[in-house]
């Protein structure tokens, strides 16, 4: 089963960005789809955007535009940067295959509040 660690999560005002930044298990990044999820309060979990091994990204419609996943093969990391948050982006998110693993990090909050 795959372990990721999430980070990069904070508190910022509506119209702030975040990169949050996810690492896993070696080669992990290269070989899978890749995508951000996200829990909003009393939600359930949302695939905001993915990433396929050649590069090619998808995103939910309500972060199109905002949100761009990307890859560091250097250190084997997944990242998503969050430009023109808003309140609606407040949630939990969690990096992981798509399809999922069973197998869930401990996510990074993110809470967008003036």
């Amino acid at each position: 089963q795959a372990q990721f660690v999430e980070s990069g999560g904070g508190l910022v005002q509506p119209g702030g960005s975040l990169r949050l930044s996810c690492a896993g298990p070696e080669n992990m990044f290269i070989r899978y789809i890749m995508a951000w999820y996200r829990v909003a309060p009393g939600k359930q979990r949302e695939l905001v955007a993915r990433i396929t091994p050649g590069g090619d990204a998808n995103y939910a419609d309500s972060v199109k535009a905002r949100f761009t996943i990307f890859r560091d093969y250097t250190k084997n990391t997944l990242h998503i940067q969050m430009n023109n948050l808003k309140p609606e982006d407040t949630a939990v998110y969690y990096c992981n295959k798509d399809p999922s693993d069973t197998t869930w990090g401990q996510g990074t909050q993110v809470i967008v509040s003036s």
